[in-house]
């Protein structure tokens, strides 16, 4: 029962944005994820996934200033405030598209950061996340985090799966609050994909994949997804794989990797 939803903010940009939706249908994706709604209110979003017969799964809380390089707010000490705000937002956004998580990004340490400094960006993550997951819990939804590797992302806050694991402990939250497990980072910084997999199964509730080390498509790199594939089938694993890549050549061009699971060129 491989899913694979299309991440429109890298996937079909040979469209403008809202037709990206019925590009990704036409593809035989039944679900679409993207980094962030909120350029566009939520009823033209809702149209377009409506119109599209595709279900939204996963977007991120707004990141602070992304044009200016913030990559989150959530373990940022003095941003509480803004952070707050921006799971208001979200959620507002995921109950109007029927979208059951939503990401918090961690945000960026600072260059050179000290053990203390580590200790304060720690310390306001677990408390923002403690927050967070309660108002999801309130309105049924859940919130993702993710391990992102420092080569693409250098200073990212959140970066090893061991470390993830330690704060969805710390945190608790009753299921409100689990992984995004992201195949192509996890595998840049750390390797060892199916014992991850299965360590960290219960807490897992999206994955993303890409090839590596380029993040081309899945079927280019040294990561070999159909074994993947089969092992989150044998483990049972029910949710959504976004396929969160940058196409070498055209997207349609590059689906053939696809096609076993309901893909189409």
């Amino acid at each position: 029962m491989i899913r694979l939803a299309a991440n429109l903010s890298m996937l079909f940009t040979e469209h403008d944005f809202l037709d990206r939706f019925q590009a990704a249908a036409a593809a035989g994706f039944r679900g679409v994820e993207y980094l962030f709604p909120y350029a566009y209110a939520p009823e033209e979003l809702a149209g377009a996934l409506r119109e599209a017969g595709v279900e939204q799964v996963l977007f991120n809380m707004p990141p602070g200033n992304w044009e200016a390089g913030e990559r989150g707010l959530a373990s940022l000490p003095g941003r509480e405030a803004e952070f707050r705000d921006g799971v208001v937002e979200a959620l507002r956004y995921a109950e109007a598209l029927d979208c059951p998580r939503v990401h918090a990004m961690a945000g960026l340490l600072p260059v050179g950061a000290d053990a203390e400094t580590r200790a304060r960006h720690h310390a306001t993550y677990v408390s923002n996340l403690r927050f967070a997951a309660a108002e999801a819990a309130k309105v049924g939804r859940q919130v993702l985090i993710e391990p992102i590797n420092t080569r693409d992302m250098p200073g990212y806050f959140l970066s090893r799966q061991a470390q993830a694991m330690a704060v969805l402990e710390q945190v608790g939250a009753n299921g409100s609050l689990r992984l995004q497990f992201d195949l192509y980072h996890c595998q840049v910084m750390e390797g060892d994909l199916i014992r991850h997999l299965e360590r960290q199964f219960t807490a897992i509730a999206h994955i993303q994949i890409a090839g590596v080390p380029e993040r081309h498509e899945p079927d280019v790199g040294e990561v070999h997804y159909p074994a993947l594939f089969e092992r989150l089938e044998r483990l049972g694993y029910q949710g959504w794989i976004g396929c969160e890549y940058r196409p070498a050549a055209g997207t349609r061009q590059g689906l053939g990797w696809g096609r076993d699971y309901g893909l189409m060129v």
